[in-house]
């Protein structure tokens, strides 16, 4: 029976199985919980706080138009105006958002590699190493996030924008649809759908690649392609399974608060002939509903955006161990060979051939 594989860190140095790259996953979350928690914190913080802001300054600049459609007389209705310009107002806000959720999910994307470089070899990290580890590759893992939803979801969206007009110019004013612009959407969908998924699935392990390799968005793609040929449904299978799982247990974190909200809220509603508590209660107890909801969403929502992308980047370690020899590398770097007269304390001469006697660091995964 060969030796077992030498294990540094969350994962043994060989090919991996399915339960060794989810109970991987777990192990890094475990150990390494308070950068990633707090590098994520940050992220979703500094998010909120441009959103809030934005809001703020659109409130300010636009403070007459609400009184217009807020500060009326009894029986006055709103000028269309003024009501249109109040939800323009919030235009901007989701603009922000929709940017905040697209960087901060690259930086989720570039963090776990980045831990995953280190949790695999067993080496401590900190909170301020793996923010300025994550932001020097922002760049190019952010272009493999866009890349990757413009290539995956480009057919699907050409389809929209053909049928979706023929759709609306071609229904008739009596209201009955037209069926063949109709049918064509929904097979173009079903044609569409399962081969996006299958580009999501090839092209899901370049954010590892432009982190650990240091590749710009392109070849990140081109590196995920080719690490993913001939492991098409390994790669996807376990993928999803750790989405599944990441649902599975934000779910669990999720339900205590929960429940702690209804106590809060079941406690101040009125029974069957009661007379209805005071308002001031009732606008407490919901306000104690919606903070514990919010705080389980939160905090289970750090565990359901990292522990997926965990998964991924141990996928791409496997898949390098699979067809590039990683484990050898990996296990140069964790138990380095003792160096040449170290146990008589001499300081070995440069051998034969050796130029200037230097050495390079192993190669990071």
């Amino acid at each position: 029976m060969p030796p077992p594989a030498p294990q540094p860190g969350v994962i043994p140095l060989r090919p991996l199985g399915t339960g060794d790259v989810i109970n991987g996953a777990f192990g890094t979350f475990r150990r390494y919980w308070k950068p990633l928690i707090g590098v994520m914190a940050a992220v979703q913080g500094i998010g909120i706080l441009l959103v809030a802001a934005t809001l703020a300054i659109s409130f300010a600049a636009l403070y007459d138009r609400y009184s217009a459609v807020f500060e009326l007389a009894p029986g006055e209705d709103p000028a269309g105006p003024d009501v249109a310009a109040f939800f323009l107002s919030f235009v901007p806000a989701g603009v922000v958002l929709l940017v905040a959720m697209t960087v901060g999910a690259a930086m989720f994307s570039a963090l776990c590699p980045a831990l995953v470089q280190e949790a695999v070899l067993g080496r401590p990290t900190t909170f301020g190493a793996m923010w300025r580890r994550s932001w020097s590759r922002l760049p190019s893992v952010l272009g493999t996030v866009l890349l990757t939803a413009l290539i995956a979801g480009g057919p699907m969206l050409l389809l929209y924008a053909i049928c979706v007009p023929l759709i609306v110019m071609s229904t008739d004013l009596d209201g009955s649809g037209p069926s063949a612009a109709f049918g064509l959407l929904l097979l173009g969908s079903l044609l569409c759908v399962p081969f996006s998924v299958w580009l999501m699935a090839r092209f899901s392990l370049a954010p590892p690649a432009a982190v650990c390799e240091g590749l710009g968005p392109v070849a990140a793609l081109r590196r995920s392609s080719h690490l993913v040929r001939d492991g098409w449904w390994r790669v996807f299978g376990i993928s999803m399974l750790g989405y599944l799982v990441a649902m599975a247990v934000g779910y669990a974190v999720q339900m205590p608060f929960g429940f702690v909200g209804m106590f809060a809220v079941f406690p101040i509603l009125p029974g069957p002939g009661e007379p209805s508590p005071d308002t001031g209660t009732l606008i407490f107890g919901f306000l104690v509903y919606g903070a514990t909801m919010l705080l389980g969403g939160v905090i289970s929502s750090l565990f359901q955006f990292s522990f997926p992308q965990l998964v991924i980047a141990l996928i791409y370690v496997d898949q390098r161990m699979r067809k590039e020899d990683l484990a050898a590398t990996l296990t140069a770097a964790a138990f380095p060979a003792p160096t040449p007269g170290a146990e008589t304390g001499t300081e070995p001469g440069p051998g034969p051939g050796s130029g200037t006697g230097s050495t390079s660091a192993p190669e990071r995964t």
